[in-house]
């Protein structure tokens, strides 16, 4: 069974969302879709500065099984992306709710984030 933290919500397409107080999104992908690709070789993201809008690709992660595209739960402009991952993208393997986020978003609408999942209803849809 995967772990899925309730204080974060979730996107249908397996990305993470944690919002700060300060209106700061910290994003990332769940457990269930590291653990579905496999040893995680390496992680595309896009540059600060960069605006995302809701559910347009942001970047890669590759494994040793697959690449898939990463998609933005809400829009936003990037704040910050974990550069640790592109010497360490196993990372997001061994901590995807901590060490192995991979970007800072600032939320254009915070209201946008009432469209995610909580965490029932992702552990549903991922059943």
């Amino acid at each position: 069974m995967s772990n899925i933290p309730q204080d974060l919500k979730y996107a249908q397409s397996h990305e993470w969302l944690r919002l700060g107080a300060d209106g700061i999104a910290t994003i990332g992908i769940t457990d269930y879709a590291q653990g579905s690709l496999g040893d995680i070789t390496y992680v595309q993201l896009p540059k600060a500065g960069a605006s995302l809008k809701a559910g347009e690709s942001f970047g890669v992660v590759e494994s040793v099984k697959a690449a898939s595209d990463l998609y933005a739960p809400v829009a936003g402009t990037v704040v910050e992306v974990n550069a640790a991952l592109d010497a360490s993208p196993e990372l997001v393997n061994q901590s995807p709710f901590a060490g192995g986020w991979m970007l800072k978003l600032k939320v254009a609408d915070a209201a946008d984030t009432a469209s995610l999942l909580a965490a029932d209803a992702y552990a549903k849809h991922t059943a």
